[in-house]
This record gives structure tokens, C-alpha cells and sequence, in this order.
């Protein structure tokens, strides 16, 4: 052997070994990622403290699976798919905790299939580290809990790149039709599996590898998604969300970049120095990938760039920023590039590449912990046992007093507890807080004479400047028509008497939302201008069936 062909041949060594792992240590890797985020998942799945956003979907699949439906695609918009679990789940007497037991499972589901997505693209070495990155992020461990359906569109649409590379590998109608399936179910998750089909169709369309196959494909995709494309449209305008004219817009690339910047963190480690070491690896493990198997790095380009263009060009109200949970889509391919730096870089160590790239992953793993520690202590911990006592009083109350006629205001988790005690006295009637429009029609088609309005305020809420354990007996005036309980952090206020009428409703609403405002509720002044839009709303209605 020549001088010059034993480098040649050590460094092919070395990039083997970064690349192959022994078959039965990559199953058993991925299997122990999956156990432990599993394990982690299933302790802190009560500890979590529940919130309004994991309620509103177990309330809207309270109704019949007709109306559930028309409220998601014609009036709310959103994850219709989302919509179907949490009405199964409501209509087999679940509740919070079995919505949060699906989102762990989805999210647990994904590693093995970042596992054989990363297996596909760059081998079992960076697979295996991609998981494992990809295991330890918050953005995965804190959607594994949150009972919204993130984890769920994390597992459709890996699932999906998978099918497509299948497609593509196979060809076939077989293997078209089982991608239509899923992708289509991406989208039902959630509005950015437009994003996913986007990226898969750049793809498609840069590599131009069964294109006439993959066309018909697109297209019936295209055509089925049209109630999802109308439902996405209808979320759009009741958050002044879209693409085009109207709106204000991450105005600039520099805040676009920000913005990746606070999504990269997240997936990843959000502390400055850490950040800075895994975007380089990622940009070492890109370009890696596109010079040993351009093809392979050409799909994880097309998905991180597709949304970098989309924020380039669409426009966001203040409602609807997006946060780093929109992009939860590319998280496989971010870790998988990132993974595939850490073996590029620990190449030079040549025949031990495997055991220093082992070193930097673990390295990286309590860094990742410990932002997500940062981000989201209440993650990590056990709420408050103050508040789960209370919350338990107040439900115990409220499911004992209620009545299936009394108004709800926002989707308050207390009223689901109080559900999850008393399926048939707790009311079905509840008004969203942050949609003037959709908060008049729904008391608008609520059942007449409307009764009872019933309010929750809770001092310990995460929207608060200031969380308390307790909070004042306030009450509204006049007193005699209001009654009030405190539990802890929760105030309860409730109307004596029905209210009747719309206008009565968010009269009395008003004057509870005040109290919310002088006691410094989080969520108070957005619930005050909802209901005093509504009421100018009702004015103007009023008005014009006069005139009319």
C-alpha cells in the first residue's frame, strides 16, 4: 500500500464507522430513547397543570360528531383530526388525562420514526444520535404532555416523509396511495401540514424522480385537503392570519431569522454558546449530507427552507405569532443535521469516531434538559399541591350546583373537571374569550332564554404577571345579583338568576370582567375587549334588523 493511500483509506474507515452500527446496538438505542421519554411522559403527565387550550377540544366533542364538525370546519377552523380524537375521547367519558396519554403516545411513537427517517437519509450512526438529541428537547418532552396536537402532526408528518420516500423508492399505486393517506391525515392535524406537502413538492420537483407518478399524487392530495384548506382559511380570518394583503408580518429577515433562531433553541438548547455550537453542526451536517448523498441532504434542505419562505412572505396578527410548536414538523431533520455535523467533526478522531460522537451527544443531552428546566420549570415539577386541592373543591362545587342551562365563559379547565365529575348538569354552552365574532354567535344560537352566566378567575395562572395560591372575594355590583366562591386561587362568580338575553349576558360579563381587571388578571383585559367588541357587535346588529 502507498503513503498516500493509507490516509485515503483510514479516513474511509473512519467515515464508515461514523456512518454503519451494528443493527442489534441501533434497535436497542432507539429502544431505550423511547422508554425513557415514555417513562419521563407517563410520571409527569398529572403534572403538568391543565390549561384552556387542552380543554376546548374535549367541550366542542361533547356535541354529536355532526356538529363537532361544523363548529371545527365552518366556524373555529383548525386540526380537524385533533377534533375527532378528543370527541372518541369525550364520547367513551375520557377526559384531560386521556388526551394527555395520546399526546404522549404520538410524541413517544416519533422517535422510531425519526429513528428510520434519519436510518433512510444518513445512516444508523446519525440516526441513532438524531433520536437521541431529538428525545431530549423540550420541544418534543413538553408536546409529549400538552394535550394539543403537536406530538400528533410531529408523527403524521415524519411518517409522511417517510411514505414519500417510499413512493419514490418503490413507485407503484400501492405505495402513492398509502402517502395521499397520510399526508391528507397531516394536514387534518394541523393547518402547517400545508408546509409538509410544500417541502415534499419542492422536493419532488428539484429531483424530478418519478414525477409523472408523483403528480396525479399532489394533485389528488390537492383536491381531497379542500374542506382542510377551507377550515385553515376560516382560522385565518378569525386571527388575522395569512398569506398577502392585511395584517402586520414578520416584517424583515432579520426578524424571520429571530424567529428560527427561538424555534432552533427549543429543539435543540436555547443558552447562546450552545445554540451557536449545534447551528454550526447542523450547517456541517447539511452540507455533509449533500456531497455524500445529494439527494438524502436535498429533503432535509427542502424542509427547513419551505417555511423560511413562507415567513418571508406571510403575515401574522398580533393573535397568531407563531412559536416555536409550528415548526415541530422539522425537528427530525434538524436533529438528524445536527447529528450528522457531531459525526463530520469527529471523523478526525478516525477510528474512535463512533465513541467521540457518543461523548458530544451525551454532552449535549443535559444542556438540552436543562433549557427546557429553564423554559418550562412546571415541566419538570408537580404543580402546586394548594392548587390541585383547590381545584378539586371548586370542581366538586360546581359540578354539584350547576345546571346543563348555565353560560360558560372560555373554556376554563375548572368547568372540565367539573365535567369529569357530572357529565349531565355541567353546561354544553361556552363562550370562547378571544373571538368577539364567534363569542356573539355562539350566544346567538345558544338555546333562549340563556341562563345562568358563570365565570372562573385563578390567580395562579401562568398569564399572570404575579401567581398566587390564593386570591380576594370580590363581587360585582349589584351584589344581590351575583354569588361568589373562593378555592384557593380560584374565584368563581355567578349569576343568581338566568340572564335571558344576549345583551343582559354580556352586560353582566362586563361588569365580572371589571373585577378580573381590578384583581390583575392575566387574561382580563383580553376578556373585556372581546366581550365589549361583542356587545358593539350586538348594537350594530340590532340596529340594522331595525332599519331593516
Amino acid at each position: 500500500m502507498t503513503e498516500t493511500a493509507l490516509p485515503v483509506r483510514v479516513a474511509s474507515e473512519a467515515r464508515e464507522a461514523g456512518r454503519e452500527l451494528d443493527r442489534r446496538l441501533f434497535v436497542a438505542g432507539v429502544a431505550a430513547c423511547t422508554l425513557a421519554v415514555w417513562a419521563f411522559l407517563l410520571v409527569q403527565l398529572s403534572g403538568w397543570p391543565p390549561h384552556e387550550d387542552e380543554t376546548l377540544p374535549l367541550f366542542v366533542g361533547r356535541r354529536s360528531l355532526g356538529d363537532m364538525f361544523d363548529i371545527v370546519l365552518r366556524h373555529r377552523g383548525g386540526a380537524p383530526l385533533h377534533f375527532l380524537l378528543a370527541w372518541v375521547v369525550a364520547h367513551l367519558g375520557g377526559g384531560l388525562m386521556t388526551m394527555r396519554f395520546l399526546s404522549a403516545l404520538f410524541a413517544t411513537a416519533s422517535l422510531p420514526a425519526i429513528a428510520l427517517l434519519g436510518n433512510r437519509l444518513a445512516g444508523r450512526a446519525p440516526a441513532l444520535a438524531a433520536t437521541a438529541l431529538t428525545a431530549g428537547s423540550w420541544l418534543l418532552l413538553f408536546h409529549g404532555i400538552y394535550a394539543r396536537m403537536y406530538s400528533l402532526f410531529l408523527f403524521l408528518s415524519t411518517v409522511s416523509y417517510l411514505a414519500l420516500l417510499r413512493a419514490l423508492g418503490r413507485g407503484g399505486w400501492r405505495a402513492w396511495g398509502g402517502w395521499v393517506v397520510i399526508t391528507l391525515l397531516s394536514i387534518a392535524a394541523h393547518p402547517y401540514g400545508a408546509l409538509v406537502l410544500c417541502s415534499q413538492g419542492l422536493y419532488v420537483l428539484l429531483t424530478r424522480k418519478r414525477l409523472r407518478a408523483a403528480t396525479p399524487a399532489f394533485a389528488a392530495v390537492l383536491m381531497l385537503a379542500v374542506p382542510l384548506w377551507r377550515s385553515s382559511l376560516v382560522l385565518a380570518s378569525r386571527f388575522d392570519v395569512g398569506v398577502g394583503g392585511g395584517g402586520g408580518k414578520l416584517r424583515t429577515p432579520h426578524e424571520v431569522f429571530d424567529y428560527l433562531w427561538r424555534v432552533a433553541g427549543d429543539a435543540s438548547s436555547g443558552y447562546t454558546a450552545i445554540l451557536v455550537v449545534v447551528l454550526v453542526l447542523a450547517g456541517i451536517g447539511a452540507l455533509q449530507l449533500l456531497w455524500e448523498a445529494p439527494r438524502h441532504g436535498l429533503l432535509l434542505i427542502c424542509a427547513a427552507i419551505t417555511p423560511i419562505l413562507f415567513f418571508l412572505v406571510g403575515r401574522f396578527g398580533g393573535n397568531s405569532a407563531p412559536e416555536s410548536r409550528h415548526l415541530i414538523f422539522v425537528l427530525p431533520f434538524f436533529a438528524l443535521a445536527a447529528a450528522a455535523g457531531i459525526f463530520a467533526v469527529s471523523r478526525a478522531a478516525g477510528p474512535r469516531t463512533g465513541w467521540v460522537a457518543a461523548l458530544l451527544v451525551v454532552g449535549l443531552l443535559p444542556t438540552e434538559v436543562a433549557w427546557g428546566w429553564h423554559k418550562t420549570p412546571a415541566l419538570f415539577k408537580r404543580e402546586n399541591h394548594v392548587r390541585v386541592v383547590a381545584r378539586g373543591h371548586a370542581a366538586d362545587w360546581l359540578a354539584s350546583t350547576s345546571r346543563p342551562s348555565d353560560v360558560l365563559f372560555a373554556y376554563e379547565p375548572l368547568y372540565l373537571a367539573a365535567w369529569e365529575r357530572s357529565h349531565s348538569s355541567v353546561s354544553r354552552t361556552v363562550v370562547p374569550r378571544a373571538d368577539a365574532r364567534l363569542a356573539l354567535e355562539t350566544l346567538t344560537e345558544a338555546r333562549k332564554p340563556l341562563g345562568r352566566g358563570v365565570w372562573v378567575f385563578d390567580a395562579g395562572d401562568n398569564n399572570n404577571y404575579v401567581k398566587r395560591t390564593h386570591i380576594e372575594l370580590r363581587m360585582p355590583f349589584p351584589r344581590s345579583e351575583f354569588e361568589a366562591r373562593v378555592y384557593g386561587p380560584y374565584l368563581i362568580i355567578r349569576t343568581r338568576k338566568p340572564t335571558v338575553t344576549v345583551a343582559r349576558y354580556l352586560d353582566d360579563a362586563r361588569k365580572v370582567e371589571l373585577i378580573g381587571k381590578s384583581l390583575a388578571m392575566g387574561d382580563a383585559d383580553i376578556n373585556y375587549a372581546t366581550i365589549r367588541r361583542a356587545q358593539a357587535r350586538l348594537v350594530v346588529r340590532s340596529r340594522s334588523s331595525v332599519s331593516s
